[in-house]
């Protein structure tokens, strides 16, 4: 029997987590020194409506190797034989550390067990790495073996695409997401980054005009990058408006041939601590040797940092 556990920056949906009995590590959300348990103490809605009000951006922390310990301990009496934990990346998050130091306790002290345990470095944030468990979870279900899940995952993760632009830059700038330079010039023109991820870390791709542009240029990115022989279906995330995120998944339906299911999932209180507010992710799978425009965009950077000077 193989189980599937994470931490709660996956933000999948509570029935797709019921469904799949996925075993969930939450992250600390620290809020004017009291901490939270994301997702269990602290819900998203409740969360963004809290964050507008504050003047300091709140905190997060990984989830302690106890917390994994706990899933791990559940999953072998319940007679669970094989382990696979799919962590946010480790480029952001001490999360997957935090994982493998569970493991290594584990065996630490089970010297005889037969339990296997595999931990994933997503690579990626909130649902790309929650795009690689519902897939898990689909390859399991298919009679694929727990190596061969293994495989797909260390295989494919660095080609799970993420794009995500927000509304209001200040959390962005609060949580150092985003440079006062970039974040200056967006504000001042009115710009909405779009960034993505390269090497475990966040990156600006592109940048735009107006919510539109945005849903034209995800239209665009997707229909050029999407693998589709692995792409069965996309995540859209969103913080506080659904219907953003609903105009993006007709607008997929209407100019794309994808046929697939599209999960509409709200980012939980980890991630949105960072994303703030008009938060819109996409996340699929590319196509390999994809690459984005990063070169044009640092080329971009240093002439904002002249016009500073």
């Amino acid at each position: 029997m193989i189980k599937i556990m994470a931490d709660s920056t996956c933000d999948l949906s509570k029935e797709i987590i019921d469904n799949y009995n996925i075993g969930v590590a939450p992250l600390n959300i620290i809020i004017k020194g009291k901490s939270y348990k994301d997702k269990i103490d602290i819900q998203p809605d409740e969360f963004y409506k809290v964050q507008r009000s504050l003047d300091k951006n709140p905190t997060t922390s990984m989830p302690s190797p106890e917390e994994y310990l706990k899933i791990i301990d559940r999953a072998v009496k319940d007679g669970y034989t094989e382990i696979l934990c799919i962590c946010m990346s480790s480029g952001t998050s001490g999360s997957y550390q935090s994982a493998v130091i569970a493991k290594d306790y584990y065996y630490e002290n089970n010297k005889d067990s037969n339990i296997k345990i595999h931990v994933v470095d997503s690579l990626s944030m909130s649902h790309g790495s929650g795009w690689l468990i519902v897939k898990s979870d689909e390859l399991l279900e298919e009679g694929y073996s727990f190596d061969q899940i293994i495989e797909f995952n260390e295989n494919h993760k660095t080609r799970v695409k993420h794009f995500l632009c927000v509304d209001d830059l200040d959390n962005l700038i609060k949580s150092g997401r985003l440079t006062n330079v970039s974040a200056l010039i967006g504000k001042v023109l009115r710009v909405k980054p779009i960034m993505s991820m390269k090497n475990g870390k966040g990156a600006i791709v592109s940048k735009v005009r107006g919510k539109n542009k945005a849903l034209n240029y995800y239209i665009d990115e997707f229909t050029r990058r999407v693998d589709k022989d692995i792409t069965d279906f996309i995540i859209i995330g969103y913080t506080t408006d659904i219907n953003i995120a609903s105009n993006l998944q007709e607008k997929i339906k209407k100019e794309t041939d994808f046929d697939g299911e599209i999960y509409i999932m709200q980012m939980g209180a980890a991630v949105g601590t960072h994303v703030g507010s008009g938060g819109l992710s996409m996340f699929f799978v590319e196509k390999e040797k994809m690459k984005d425009g990063l070169l044009k965009n640092k080329i971009r950077t240093i002439k904002e940092k002249r016009l500073q000077k």
